[in-house]
């Protein structure tokens, strides 16, 4: 299918042939009728895209923050990588469409093959040919609604929560400044419900719109018209509610909206503009400043958007559902007309050309809709998967000539920047396809990493008997069940951590390799292969006695929204991530862990986990998210017979043995290693010469199993023994 995207780095817009996404439960796939670009929002990120490189940091100052941390934290080539992935990728464009609905994915039972439905968001409703939508985030097309009409479901639910948050009343007075695609339908909105507007806009057709939509008077911002009309209108109190449905650098929308509104007004920003506020003239007159986000209660929340969870009528009467379904009611009822709006209709392939002209300024539009092909083909059928012929657990070696060849399932932001740069250097692979379950992502490894396939085709993958490994590389609780059909399919595994979030999770994966014979399993535990800490080791030596081993993990705190907090599906952070330090603790120590016992902080978020070994050795992993960021990310002590080595973060490193250091290691915090390249190494090379795996499967269950050991330690709060591994 064909999608439009952009390259944020240079700036490239193109319609790109992408995979049709898969249609997974809790949505449904829809071929797109039409779709709205929205001339506010996308073309100023098309705008943000032809910056310099400077242009681009100075107008995303929270970006450039973040890519400070990153580098405290991992380091320059690390952050290079990320940071150039990120730019250097084809991001979709598009939020507000509506098609026809051509699959249902299980548990949705409201709409059927072919209803007309409308669409929002940014990461569902895209200028693409199919979409896969969740559940809240459609709703059904009144009969009668034209799809060209109904396209602007997702702008008009902007635009309806706006008003909601003005709660304006019979009679008020509001002004609208700025009357693009937003203004002019919060004017007719407010209208509806029997506000009379005043609108500003510097463009005097806007303002013909606008008065001719309903709004009682509209005018140039900088000259008197605007003023007087509102001064008229109440009496010279000002105006109940100011929205500020402008974009742009400019003050003058907030300056304008405190000198226009009464005393104790509202003023609602709905766009993007400065909003350096005048303390004196906010303070004097007491103005409620409030936000509008987006499409309604629901937005931002993944368990909203994403699992379809509604919030209850009671408590929020006005979701973005249910806010889409309203305006679409209101448009079909006459109460809001949109096609006055609809300055231009393009088709779908012209859409390159079309925003070009939108951004030289040739096309002068209010809104634009793509219109798509009505017959654009039919959706591509998925192949057929190969029964899976299990393989012997000791794999047959292969021709030195013929290359490991590698399937990715997952192209996120650690396989991109931390496993396929190293990859795609390597000689002796073949990355043969990439899965992901959105079609751009997997169209982005493709074009960066040379994969031969694209696919949203799990099945057909794994039934390629031409492919030798497979990685998964997707969240943490789709990898146990993946890792189980890689196995039974006969692929070798490299399964990012963790390899299971539950003890069924790692008992299906266990009766995977028993069924199977495959026990070609590898899990992302890159520490140990880090060559600062393997040489330090090497230098420690060997050890008589029981040890002691510290290691604190300043793991910082995660963003709001961030996938990693979703407990209920996901785990907890550290189910997620504990079993690096588990493993890097075990290896050193030489042996798996009998018993853990685990205490934490209110809410689980901090873990102290102290891990006992059969010789008597302990390790104490202190797991903490509530460190300054100024604090290395990692450091670790292990101390046993007289001596002592300590790592530094992975940048520096020191053996002691009496009263002086043995051996002092460091590398430049830009070079700092945690060993991905080198276990990468070690894994080709155990598919291509059927060799051993390079960490032995008991000690990656192991490892696992201590890992939940101190998920059930911290709900017990009482030690846990550890059987030994089947």
């Amino acid at each position: 299918m064909k999608q439009v995207v952009q390259n944020y780095k240079s700036g490239e817009l193109a319609v790109l042939d992408v995979p049709v996404p898969g249609c997974k439960p809790g949505g449904v796939l829809v071929r797109s009728a039409y779709s709205l670009i929205s001339t506010g929002t996308e073309l100023m990120k098309v705008s943000e895209a032809g910056m310099s490189m400077v242009g681009k940091a100075r107008s995303r100052p929270d970006q450039v923050a973040k890519v400070v941390q990153s580098v405290a934290a991992n380091g320059v080539p690390a952050t290079y990588r990320k940071v150039m992935g990120k730019l250097d990728s084809y991001t979709p464009l598009g939020y507000s469409l509506c098609g026809v609905v051509e699959q249902v994915g299980a548990g949705i039972d409201e709409v059927t093959v072919g209803d007309l439905v409308a669409c929002a968001g940014n990461e569902h409703a895209l200028h693409a040919e199919l979409n896969w939508v969740p559940k809240n985030l459609y709703a059904k097309v009144p009969d009668g609604l034209a799809p060209r009409h109904a396209a602007f479901g997702t702008v008009g639910s902007i635009a309806l929560q706006g008003v909601r948050q003005g709660e304006s009343q019979l009679g008020d007075v509001a002004l609208v400044i700025g009357l693009g695609l937003i203004g002019q339908l919060v004017v007719q909105l407010l209208a509806a419900s029997g506000v009379r507007v005043v609108g500003a806009d510097p463009d005097p057709v806007r303002c013909a719109l606008a008065a001719r939509l309903g709004a009682a008077a509209c005018g140039d911002p900088a000259s008197a018209a605007v003023e007087t009309a509102v001064a008229e209108l109440t009496g010279g109190h000002g105006a109940d509610q100011v929205y500020l449905a402008a974009g742009g650098g400019s003050n003058q929308p907030v300056e304008l909206a405190a000198k226009l509104s009464r005393d104790r007004g509202r003023v609602v920003d709905i766009g993007k503009c400065s909003l350096n506020l005048p303390w004196n003239a906010y303070y004097e007159k007491e103005l409620d400043v409030r936000f509008s986000r987006s499409y309604g209660p629901g937005r931002y929340d993944p368990e909203y958007e994403l699992q379809g969870r509604d919030y209850p009528i009671g408590y929020v009467r006005w979701t973005e559902r249910r806010n889409l379904a309203c305006f679409l009611d209101l448009v079909a009822r006459g109460r809001v007309d949109v096609e006055p709006l609809v300055s231009h209709t393009a088709d779908f392939d012209d859409a390159v050309a079309t925003y070009q002209r939108l951004k030289d300024g040739d096309l002068k539009a209010v809104a634009v809709l793509f219109r798509y092909p009505e017959h654009a083909g039919e959706a591509e059928a998925p192949a057929v998967a190969v029964p899976a012929v299990p393989a012997r657990a000791s794999a047959p070696g292969r021709s030195g000539r013929s290359p490991v060849r590698l399937a990715f399932v997952g192209a996120g932001n650690y396989a991109t920047s931390m496993l396929l740069p190293h990859l795609a250097q390597r000689d002796g692979v073949a990355l043969s396809a990439v899965v992901t379950t959105t079609a751009l992502s997997a169209a982005n490894a493709k074009r960066k990493f040379g994969f031969a396939e694209a696919t949203t085709d799990l099945d057909a993958v794994l039934g390629d008997k031409s492919i030798d490994a497979v990685f998964v590389v997707t969240r943490h609780s789709s990898h146990a069940e993946l890792t189980r059909k890689a196995l039974l399919a006969g692929k070798a595994v490299f399964v990012e951590k963790p390899l299971a979030l539950t003890e069924d999770d790692l008992a299906g994966v266990l009766a995977a390799v028993e069924e199977s014979g495959n026990d070609r399993i590898q899990v992302g535990f890159n520490r140990r292969f880090a060559p600062l800490l393997r040489e330090a080791r090497q230098r420690f030596g060997t050890r008589s006695g029981p040890a002691s081993l510290r290691y604190l993990v300043n793991a910082g705190r995660l963003e709001h929204g961030s996938w990693y907090l979703r407990q209920g599906t996901e785990g907890s952070r550290f189910a997620g991530e504990g079993g690096h330090f588990i493993d890097t603790a075990s290896w050193l120590l030489g042996a798996d862990p009998v018993s853990v016992y685990a205490v934490a902080t209110s809410g689980h978020q901090d873990v102290q986990a102290v891990l006992r070994y059969p010789d008597g050795s302990t390790a104490t992993i202190s797991y903490v998210t509530t460190g300054p960021a100024g604090l290395p990310k990692e450091t670790l002590d292990l101390v046993a017979d007289g001596k002592a080595l300590r790592l530094d973060d992975f940048v520096r490193a020191a053996v002691y043995d009496g009263r002086r250091k043995r051996w002092v290691g460091s590398r430049l915090p830009k070079a700092r290693d945690k060993g991905q390249n080198a276990e990468l190494a070690a894994f080709v090379k155990a598919v291509r010469t059927g060799g051993p795996m390079p960490v032995p499967l008991e000690s990656l269950v192991a490892t696992t199993a201590a890992t939940l050991a101190v998920q059930a330690g911290l709900a017990g709060g009482a030690p846990v023994t550890l059987a030994r591994t089947p």
